[in-house]
């Protein structure tokens, strides 16, 4: 078992505070424990990294902690540098440590506190600690009355050190108290009492010092021929205390004169501070007293749906330092109370925070006088969101644009699944107030420059701006399960349900039309719930002139039969060595969809469109891979023939976190290694998503399989793929391969991809040979394996069945 302290290298100045993080990782390398730092470090909670491999949080196998260089320095006490990879994708480089190694290495933490006699301390450290302190000591001779000073004490009083006077005349600084300390020495000398007595003290420079005279009697048997004490001077702690009770008035006289509801908690959700408007409204809104100090989360223990939301809306307040919000603040059935909310950080001296402040002013009136009217029309009366026709304008708007971002634009539909049921159990306010605090739950997920919408009824429409489509999935993923996990109590009955989606991609060839972009989000929304519900399907937007096509129904409902009946028609097609003679199998899997009562066979062509438009190709790669591994399974004849077997991975299989995971799964259940298993990635996938190729390149590899780049040659950025992706085979792409055998441009450029791949230890396959020139050329080249109707064309699945061989003992293969 190992702890690693990690601690970001080089923090954002302007961003959150990010503590050092604690993990602690077991021998298989499996996260145990992180602590609570670690969401902000890596973007997952707590409970989600002790499922995950520590693999899964590294930008590559190089950043291995484990790694011999990395375990020796560790081992050292010493700290390596890792880029880690964060939940939304983004890569940051962090310092490690073995946390208990480091310590337990350390000659210093073997050593030992004893005490020491006062007497033996070192009269310069007396010295320092005075002056560090303020305080000075004192003592009286009982017999001569002589007093003896230390020199703190003539620098407190800001004498010269070792100026002549008497005690009476040192008394004479404690103006008015000069009585009554001479009385508490006379009573300690007599009792032996000890004593302790706030002063105001006039310096020497007339300056008004807040000090505390201490004294003890020093017996030497029964009797005190000594007293002795120290004087501290307070000025600075009771100027600070002054000063921090001026500010409480301040606060005070501030958050009064304000009409806005003013609330400060520190981050255990107790009351700092709150005005009376604030207590007044809280007081009406649920019939509870409020005092400082309560804690929030106590208070709303009966009200469970307005505490989840309270606690969602301040730990937002924690993790960022400003934000502000428009939304109903309390349930109380008043959908026309719209509060702006503005929420700000609090943080101590060390830039940790410690708390938060709200301020809540209503909004609903002024809007209304202000526009006449016009933020009614805009805004849905129930969530205070957006509604249709406010959204339309803004999605019109925002598409006309979208030629100025880098990144593309989605469209997120999403409709409530069974929402019709709650009327069953509940009346119509009560599913109102459903809706508004779930949109008031949803807008804490919504990045400020996107736009959140209640189309009517239970559907919602998000508009997700200038966002990588990687991170768009994850957004609509994210708020499937905040949706999924959002429970509503209502007299003891708890109303939970889930939501169904479509995601819509929005590339620079998309219709601009509004209308038309929602109808296809609800197209794909409408599948994911026919196709069970909780989900999001997603897809890129399809041209106005593509987005009727009568047939692609037909081949939808086919495909759908084939994947339900799991009833995909496999083939496979060879690779053959063509450089050199190389013993086993090597074959790629490809798919068919078989004919249904009044329809034909659907090609590639005609079904991987379909696919993509419904979301279902990531459906589709998945059942390829089963079938063809449970086919597989059964005959193990082919264990040690098997050296390649490929699959062609979609987009959304490649954008897909849990794939690694769904794979390394189906190959644990056959005899084959998984070495055995390529997944081929199209160069067009890792060209627009270079980050997340990589990273699923590194987690392919961690459970064994290889991985493939197929198309290679297809864009300029070919050549950089090849050197730099960590892939195992480059299979060239039809283009280059195109009248290879007579035009020279097209051998330089094969010839440049096969010498960058051997270069970088990979190997490299030329496709579409369909003639006896193209195979020599290829041959001539030096490329490891050929593949094309000249080799050998798609067979049955079926057909790479080892042979029957009868002998003596028996009948094997077949």
């Amino acid at each position: 078992m190992k702890e690693f302290l990690i601690q970001r290298y080089r923090p954002d100045p302007s961003g959150p505070v990010i503590h050092p993080t604690l993990l602690r990782v077991d021998v298989d390398g499996r996260i145990v424990h992180a602590d609570r730092h670690a969401e902000t470090m890596f973007g997952y909670d707590a409970s989600e990294l002790p499922r995950l491999s520590v693999q899964h949080i590294l930008a590559s196998r190089q950043d291995d902690p484990f790694a011999p260089a990395h375990r020796h320095r560790l081992a050292n006490g010493q700290t390596v540098l890792v880029t880690f990879k964060h939940k939304e994708g983004f890569f940051f480089t962090a310092s490690l440590g073995l946390k208990l190694e480091t310590l337990l290495s350390n000659p210093e933490t073997s050593a030992s506190i004893t005490q020491k006699d006062s007497q033996q301390i070192d009269g310069r450290l007396l010295a320092l600690a005075e002056r560090s302190a303020s305080f000075g000591f004192w003592e009286l001779d009982v017999a001569s009355n002589d007093v003896f000073w230390s020199e703190a004490m003539y620098q407190l009083l800001e004498l010269r050190v070792g100026t002549d006077l008497s005690p009476e005349q040192a008394l004479f600084y404690c103006q008015s108290h000069q009585n009554r300390v001479r009385a508490l020495i006379r009573r300690c000398i007599r009792s032996g009492q000890s004593f302790s007595i706030e002063l105001p003290i006039i310096t020497s420079q007339q300056r008004l010092v807040r000090a505390t005279l201490t004294g003890r009697a020093l017996k030497s048997g029964e009797r005190a021929h000594r007293i002795g004490g120290v004087l501290v001077n307070h000025s600075s702690a009771m100027y600070h205390d002054e000063q921090k009770q001026q500010a409480q008035r301040l606060l005070e006289a501030m958050t009064t004169a304000t009409p806005d509801l003013v609330v400060a908690i520190d981050t255990n959700f107790d009351l700092l501070h709150f005005n009376a408007v604030w207590e007044q409204q809280f007081r009406t809104a649920f019939d509870l007293d409020p005092q400082p100090g309560d804690n929030l989360k106590a208070l709303l223990k009966g009200f469970p749906n307005e505490r989840r939301l309270m606690e969602s809306l301040w730990q937002k307040a924690f993790e960022r330092e400003h934000f502000i919000a428009e939304m109903p603040l309390f349930s109380d059935g008043a959908s026309s109370t719209l509060f702006e909310l503005h929420f700000q950080q609090i943080r101590n001296d060390n830039g940790e925070v410690v708390g938060a402040v709200r301020i809540a002013r209503d909004i609903s009136c002024g809007a209304l006088e202000n526009s006449g009217g016009d933020h009614r029309m805009r805004h849905d009366p129930i969530t205070g969101l957006m509604n249709r026709r406010a959204f339309s304008v803004h999605l019109e708007r925002a598409i006309s644009h979208r030629h100025k971002r880098q990144q593309v634009d989605s469209l997120l539909f999403l409709d409530i699944d069974d929402f019709d049921s709650f009327s069953e159990i509940a009346d119509t306010g009560t599913c109102d107030r459903y809706l508004r605090e779930l949109a008031s739950t949803l807008n804490l997920r919504v990045r400020k420059r996107d736009a959140l919408a209640r189309l009517g009824g239970d559907t919602f429409a998000l508009f997700i701006e200038n966002c990588p489509e990687s991170r768009a999935r994850r957004i609509a993923d994210e708020v499937r399960e905040q949706i999924a996990q959002f429970q509503f109590e209502w007299q003891g009955t708890v109303l939970q349900t889930t939501v169904s989606g479509g995601l819509l991609v929005i590339d620079k060839d998309a219709p601009e039309q509004p209308d038309i972009l929602l109808s296809q989000a609800a197209d794909l929304c409408h599948t994911a719930k026919t196709s069970g519900r909780d989900r999001i399907h997603t897809a890129h937007a399809l041209p106005t002139e593509k987005d009727n096509d009568s047939g692609s129904e037909l081949r939808l409902q086919q495909l759908r039969q084939a994947l339900d009946d799991e009833a995909l028609v496999l083939e496979f097609q060879a690779l053959k060595p063509v450089a050199s003679v190389t013993w086993g199998d090597h074959i790629e899997i490809l798919c068919r969809i078989p004919a249904g009562p009044n329809n034909d066979p659907l090609k590639p062509e005609h079904f991987l469109p379909v696919a993509e438009r419904y979301d279902l190709a990531k459906m589709l790669d998945r059942q390829v891979i089963r079938q063809t591994l449970a086919w597989l399974s059964q005959h193990r004849l082919l264990v040690p023939r098997l050296k390649y077997c490929g699959f062609n991975l979609s987009l959304a299989s490649v954008l897909d976190d849990t794939f690694t995971d769904f794979m390394e799964h189906a190959v644990a259940m056959t005899p084959f290694a998984a070495s055995c298993f390529y997944l081929e990635i199209r160069e067009s996938h890792a060209t627009r998503y270079p980050d997340e190729v990589a990273v699923l390149c590194d987690a392919l590899h961690q459970i064994g399989c290889r991985v493939a780049l197929e198309g290679a040659g297809a864009s300029v950025e070919s050549y950089s793929l090849a050197a730099n992706l960590p892939v195992d085979i480059i299979k060239l792409d039809k283009r280059v391969m195109h009248q290879l055998e007579s035009d020279p441009v097209q051998q330089i450029m094969v010839d440049a991809l096969h010498r960058i791949a051997e270069t970088t230890g990979k190997e490299t396959v030329a496709t579409f040979i369909e003639s006896d020139e193209t195979l020599r050329k290829v041959r001539s080249l030096g490329i490891h394996f050929g593949q094309g109707y000249r080799l050998a064309r798609p067979q049955p699945l079926e057909d790479l069945t080892p042979a029957v061989v009868e002998l003596s003992t028996g009948r094997i293969g077949g």
